[in-house]
């Protein structure tokens, strides 16, 4: 499998996506976890379809597959970090009981991704008083993760108030790196800033957990052109799995083993599973890691 550090994983949104949960609905969990198995990964993250712990541990137990971690949406400037806290403690207790690594965390205050609006223009900005809000109570989230034996890790997203660079910047100057981890997001960043490998060099000590997501360079301008929404723009294809779109993963993969990065790398594309078949997709990936990344990982083992 290569690097020992590494774990390779696959996100259920191919084949189920929580934002828009009739798309894929007929894909069971049976039928996911099955197809992460033949596809060769080792584990996935938890979908807003999936079942208790218990129900879910014996299914990924079966598979000898394991959990990365889970979405968490927060409203820490909306509600504050108090209301905020009780949601996370809970979202925390399922992640321990399924033996997860990180709580992913993406402030949804003000957000447009589950829009009609623009992706592309209509972003929203948070003031002074809410930044300072925003980084004190993940924080605090932070502690109450690793309450849990959980890292947060904040994920950067298209349509919210942490989508630039510039902005990841400021959260990561104004909140504690022992709380407060971050996860690289290659299509999110490039999307938003035509550049992934800025965010990599600047913050990979932040970096706890990665999503590789490539994006297709037509499909994205296309959308931009058009003023698609967040959902609009994946529907259309603008997400796809990596070898398939415009990022060089080899240099992001390289950069990683150059800090011996330990953790995740999630495989991850926002697609339609009608119109791009999971497993075959999820094949793709497979074959591209194995051809052009992991090769990188028995040259550096030849060097040392």
């Amino acid at each position: 499998m290569g690097n020992q550090q590494i774990s390779w994983g696959i996100a259920p949104i191919g084949w189920r996506n929580d934002d828009i949960p009739e798309i894929g609905a007929e894909n069971t969990l049976s039928h996911l976890l099955s197809d992460i198995v033949v596809a060769g990964f080792e584990g996935t993250e938890v979908g807003g379809f999936f079942p208790e712990p218990k129900i879910l541990n014996k299914e990924l137990q079966l598979r000898n597959l394991r959990i990365a971690g889970q979405w968490f949406s927060s409203f820490i400037i909306r509600d504050g970090v108090e209301e905020a806290s009780k949601a996370f403690h809970r979202h925390c207790e399922y992640l321990q009981a399924v033996n997860a690594a990180v709580a992913v965390v993406s402030e949804q205050t003000y957000s447009i991704q589950g829009t009609g609006k623009n992706v592309f223009t209509e972003k929203p900005f948070f003031t002074d008083e809410e930044w300072n809000n925003l980084c004190q109570g993940l924080n605090e989230l932070g502690k109450v993760a690793e309450q849990y034996g959980l890292k947060l890790v904040f994920h950067h997203h298209m349509g919210t108030g942490v989508q630039t660079l510039e902005e990841i910047d400021r959260l990561m100057d104004n909140t504690d790196p022992n709380h407060v981890h971050l996860l690289y997001d290659t299509g999110h960043i490039f999307v938003s800033d035509g550049d992934y490998m800025s965010l990599l060099h600047k913050h990979i000590e932040r970096i706890k957990h990665v999503h590789f997501k490539d994006v297709r360079k037509d499909v994205r301008e296309q959308c931009e052109m058009d003023g698609k929404s967040f959902l609009q723009s994946f529907l259309a294809g603008m997400f796809t799995v990596p070898g398939d779109g415009c990022i060089d993963f080899t240099e992001v993969y390289q950069k990683l083993l150059d800090v011996n990065y330990s953790g995740w790398i999630v495989i991850e594309a926002e697609q339609d599973p009608s119109v791009a078949h999971p497993l075959e997709y999820a094949l793709k990936a497979r074959k591209y890691i194995n051809e052009e990344l992991l090769v990188l990982d028995k040259n550096a083992l030849v060097g040392s």
